[in-house]
């Protein structure tokens, strides 16, 4: 598969195709739950701060809502496509699933690119999403959230927006809100620190002590920064982060092989994850070419940005010193560099596992708003410390008890826990 014809709802379904003739499940099922419930597609008309009037393209994708209101995020991006969200929503679903939260999959997106619009422009996009979805998103229906490039103050706007059309206030129809309007403590972080809870257990199925190892990650969005921080916090050694520089229109791989200092590279990195090259340089790192992120002699690799990042193009540069690879990011491997992980023996904590902090974090917001009563931070993070270090565990002992791949075992938990619902309310 070339990353050209790279599909990754194609590759969603394969992966759910593989573990569906794993655990026998039945035809009608399959055929519920390979494909979304519900799509909209839309056009939103947006009048530019230079008096033009710009059309763009946007969709919310439902894919199961068995177990509870859909809930997903909404990505800005210019390369944004149906298949995409569709492939999102599918893992939102198994997501939800696998860390047993009482929510549905569904996934939003708009092809723009926010680093190339102005606030003013940024604030009538969203709320023209919202005023094009109002009727078929609420809290007890479809939750969305930030996702990539999308951030706490697009999601205040898209609520206004919400309770403007419905008359009311409806905290808990979004997630991802400011801190004092709805948000939660600990959101920021949740996802990045729920990928390191998932890191350090893994450590300490394969006998390694976190302290004592390293790791190069791939991206320096929300994700990556807040897991950079908590692994070198832990004692680990951050080695190389990669990122994209939006001045070179390129990304490249920022290195230190005593160990590059995660907090200070938040001091030079602006909000869509750039990091600042002379600043970088004055620090002493090295900067290499975007690919040289792979290569590194670590012992964990975090793919941390955008899916289809390890191919059979690069998947044979990685190191063979690598014992672990932890999916930060949605679907970063594609489904044929997963067959030649899986024959290497690396051990694979998956992205719909791995990433589940972001959804899990979410719904505690969803729940702190519906009962109009907030958490301390503290409290917030022990929960989701609980909630991925039992999903995890339960991955683990089903991977071991039936001689699984992580990847597959994850599926298996997630699928039949969905399968059981839609069988329960006699849709199948």
């Amino acid at each position: 598969m070339t990353v050209s014809s790279y599909n990754p709802y194609e590759n969603a379904q394969a992966q759910f195709d593989r573990v569906a003739r794993i655990i026998g499940l039945d035809q009608a099922t399959c055929a519920l739950l390979r494909q979304p419930m519900r799509e909209f597609h839309f056009t939103i008309p947006v009048h530019m701060d230079d008096g033009s009037t710009k059309i763009f393209n946007g969709y919310r994708i439902q894919h199961n809502d068995a177990r509870g209101p859909a809930k997903g995020g909404i990505r800005f991006h210019p390369h944004e496509t149906a298949d995409t969200v569709r492939a999102l929503s599918m893992w939102m679903t198994w997501k939800c699933s696998v860390v047993d939260i009482p929510l549905g999959g569904g996934k939003g997106g708009i092809v723009c690119d926010p680093r190339n619009m102005t606030e003013n422009e940024q604030e009538r996009l969203c709320r023209g999403w919202i005023r094009q979805l109002a009727k078929v998103v609420g809290p007890v229906i479809d939750v969305p959230a930030p996702d990539v490039m999308s951030n706490s103050k697009h999601m205040l706007w898209m609520l206004d927006e919400f309770e403007t059309i419905h008359g009311g206030r409806y905290p808990g129809f979004i997630t991802g809100k400011p801190v004092g309007m709805g948000g939660s403590l600990g959101r920021t972080e949740a996802t990045g620190y729920g990928v390191i809870y998932t890191v350090r257990e893994a450590l300490k199925d394969l006998g390694l002590k976190l302290e004592e190892t390293t790791a190069s990650f791939q991206g320096f969005g929300n994700v990556a920064q807040y897991a950079a921080v908590l692994f070198q916090r832990l004692g680990g050694k951050v080695i190389s982060v990669c990122c994209w520089d939006n001045n070179d229109k390129k990304a490249y791989t920022y290195r230190k092989l005593d160990g590059l200092n995660a907090e200070a590279l938040l001091t030079i990195v602006d909000s869509f994850g750039t990091i600042n090259k002379e600043k970088a340089l004055e620090m002493g790192c090295e900067i290499l070419p975007q690919g040289a992120w792979i290569e590194q002699d670590v012992d964990i690799l975090i793919p941390a940005a955008l899916e289809n990042q390890i191919t059979l193009d690069n998947v044979n540069k990685i190191s063979k010193q690598v014992k672990l690879i932890a999916e930060g990011a949605n679907g970063p491997i594609n489904t044929d560099a997963d067959e030649v992980i899986r024959e290497r023996g690396v051990f694979l904590v998956p992205d719909f596992l791995c990433n589940a902090g972001g959804v899990t974090c979410s719904y505690f917001e969803q729940v702190q708003s519906n009962n109009n009563y907030y958490w301390e931070k503290d409290e917030v993070l022990q929960k989701l410390d609980q909630k991925m270090t039992s999903a995890y565990r339960a991955t683990k002992e089903t991977a071991d008890k039936n001689k699984l791949y992580m990847r597959d075992a994850a599926y298996v938990i997630a699928i039949n826990r969905v399968a059981q619902a839609v069988k329960m309310r006699g849709w199948v």
